[in-house]
């Protein structure tokens, strides 16, 4: 069986850990889960993001690059749940242009994000999983997260736009992307068979268009 390197991407609540779990299962594949729970400075940043923003982006970095240097060096196929470039082009610019991360906080990050992710082989494919903003509500209500549940409605919105601008102009690796929706792929069998459908055509270098 070919090796691959699949990274699902996605706004909090979409469902990639989801996806993640079911289609590893139907394929044998590897699974490697994002570490939520181990950030020790995410239930502070939800409370108060001005002061804890920095440290908790750092650290999911640090998390995140290792995760990725250790994935390359696998001999079977994985399917990660979020990217580093997530972490730094979309949660970590985003507190920056809310004014979460100072100036000087943002250029260190950014600067020490770029030079070690160009070092790094990125994924054969990034799935990008959409949903609107009261489709990832209720998905983040239903999963209860206690220290998920004070996120705005206008953070999720600014995530998502800015999902957008990086699926479309991100370049290192092929992107599919996965409108979620109208999609239960939990329930219905149907809907995985579509989304892995769409995956394996483009593993295969079929073409393809965006899921709706």
């Amino acid at each position: 069986m070919p090796t691959y390197f699949i990274t699902i991407a996605g706004n909090i609540g979409v469902g990639k850990s989801t996806l993640v779990t079911l289609l590893s299962r139907k394929l044998g594949w590897e699974p490697v889960f994002e570490a939520v729970a181990e950030n020790p400075y995410l239930a502070d940043f939800y409370e108060d993001m001005n002061r804890w923003s920095f440290h908790s982006q750092v650290f999911f970095l640090t998390r995140r690059l290792q995760q990725h240097h250790s994935l390359l060096q696998h001999s079977s196929a994985v399917l990660q749940d979020r990217s580093v470039y997530e972490d730094a082009e979309i949660f970590a610019r985003n507190l920056y242009q809310q004014g979460h991360l100072s100036e000087r906080d943002w250029e260190s990050y950014f600067e020490l994000y770029q030079t070690l992710a160009h070092l790094l082989k990125p994924p054969d494919l990034v799935i990008y999983l959409r949903a609107s903003t009261p489709t990832l509500r209720r998905r983040i209500a239903g999963r209860g997260r206690e220290f998920e549940r004070n996120i705005a409605d206008s953070y999720l919105q600014d995530l998502n736009r800015l999902y957008d601008e990086w699926a479309a102009s991100f370049s290192l690796s092929p992107v599919l992307t996965v409108d979620t929706d109208n999609l239960d792929y939990v329930q219905y069998d149907e809907h995985l068979e579509q989304i892995w459908s769409r995956i394996s055509d483009r593993l295969h270098g079929r073409e393809y268009l965006s899921l709706k």
